[in-house]
């Protein structure tokens, strides 16, 4: 069996299935149901200087029949007193001694302040804190939140005055507001950061009723911006969580990183945790499905390692982030081609379209009087010698591997644009770059 204890700056968890920071950790009891149900972890709703909620505070992203595939949140941290949550926290610990139990934190910007928080919260015995750096809406209208994670110099700043005090280990949670998430992770690790959790919402509209012209979600006939979650970001979070792990300065420090952003199934997780990950947070699908949803991410993830021969979770963290490149290092050799099965074509013609409409019009449609199957309508077919390899074509295609992306050799050098540009520094200039193509012969599109 597969071994998915993980050991996180010092922070031991039985799995990497963390809960994050908000709503399903309001409570003790739902931080140990949580534990009943198999979670490794969690992050307590963040706690600070008391709050008023609003009604209503949630808007979501339904798509053709799926709901919630974005959920949009204006709630701001936890409403409960300090006291009732650091005794709620400790009693947690207490009860369940091996589980990770991490603090989200989050006060005004003085130093007294945030190292008054530190000793309160490390006196519960919890494990860890996380210091909210990223929550877009409410909090940074105060000066906290992401008005603190936007500034480098802030994000370090209080990370130094919080590692000052704290005796236990410290995660940042960077904001993805940012025009380069890279730079306040490394104003993170500079301040002495034991770890760092990516990404927080997004700050974005959910939406506009088209008959009442009112913003979702709906307060009172008035709605703003607000935190965006859900697997629709799944996307962004893993280019912002490789982008950190890959980078050198902060691979060097050895800081382990927390993923988060649109986890909903145990291959959404490998997926962070082979680009740099951890240990995992998820929110959004409980908030949905439910606590057991781990039990799936437990097996599914279990059973994956034993199948691949992986051991424990620490082998495979980070094991893709050495595909991580630019634009600049692709190879301008490589093609490919789409070729169709056509066996399973069911002639909806839908990349026959997205080819002529949208790409370059290399697909046909043709009367093939194939043996043995229907032959009313005409069949796609690809123009090999035309076809420019940019996979649209498989993308739009409703039926598994009926259109697949083949590999062939045109004789094309294999050289980056790097390299071109490198070695022959005049294919910057347009007529050359023509020049280049027709000895390379690479089509003109």
């Amino acid at each position: 069996m597969a071994n998915l204890e993980i050991n996180f700056c010092g922070i031991k968890s039985p799995n990497p299935f963390w809960l994050a920071s908000a709503p399903p950790t309001n409570s003790a009891y739902q931080v140990q149901k949580a534990f009943e149900q198999g979670w490794g972890g969690a992050v307590w709703k963040t706690v600070g200087a008391p709050v008023l909620n609003v009604c209503n505070r949630y808007g979501t992203m339904d798509y053709r029949g799926s709901k919630v595939i974005g959920l949009n949140n204006v709630e701001l941290i936890s409403d409960r007193s300090l006291e009732v949550n650091l005794k709620e926290i400790r009693e947690t610990k207490r009860n369940f001694p091996n589980h990770a139990v991490i603090v989200s934190v989050m006060v005004e910007s003085t130093k007294d302040a945030w190292q008054q928080i530190v000793r309160q919260v490390e006196d519960t015995g919890a494990d860890g804190l996380e210091l909210n750096f990223g929550c877009p809406h409410g909090m940074s209208e105060r000066g906290m939140g992401s008005a603190m994670g936007q500034v480098p110099e802030y994000t370090q700043m209080v990370t130094e005055w919080v590692m000052a005090s704290a005796t236990k280990p410290v995660i940042v949670k960077l904001t993805p507001n940012v025009t380069d998430i890279v730079q306040p992770a490394r104003a993170a690790v500079a301040g002495g950061a034991s770890a760092l959790s990516l990404i927080n919402t997004i700050n974005s509209v959910m939406g506009v009723d088209l008959d009442t012209f009112e913003i979702s979600p709906n307060i009172g006939g008035k709605g703003g911006h607000g935190g965006y979650a859900g697997p629709a970001v799944k996307p962004i979070a893993l280019h912002l969580v490789s982008s950190v792990a890959s980078n050198p300065e902060i691979q060097r420090s050895g800081v382990p990183i927390s993923g988060i952003g649109g986890i909903e199934t145990w291959q959404d997780a490998l997926e962070f945790i082979l680009l740099g990950s951890t240990s995992v947070q998820v929110c959004t699908a409980v908030m949905h499905w439910g606590f057991r949803i781990v039990e799936d991410m437990i097996d599914g993830l279990s059973n994956w390692m034993d199948d691949k021969g992986f051991k424990s979770i620490h082998e495979l963290v980070g094991k893709s982030v050495r595909r991580i490149s630019s634009f600049g290092d692709f190879d301008l050799g490589f093609q490919t081609v789409a070729r169709v099965d056509h066996q399973k074509c069911i002639q909806c013609n839908l990349c026959y379209i997205a080819c002529n409409d949208s790409a370059h019009q290399c697909i046909d449609l043709k009367d093939l009087k194939l043996t043995g199957v229907a032959n009313e309508r005409l069949w796609p077919v690809v123009r090999e010698e035309d076809c420019a390899g940019c996979d649209l074509c498989s993308k739009v295609c409703p039926v598994d591997d009926c259109i697949t992306m083949v590999e062939v050799n045109t004789g094309r050098p294999h050289i980056t644009w790097n390299e071109l540009v490198k070695s022959t520094p005049e294919v910057l200039e347009w007529d050359k770059m023509e020049e280049y193509r027709r000895r390379a012969k690479i089509k003109i599109h």
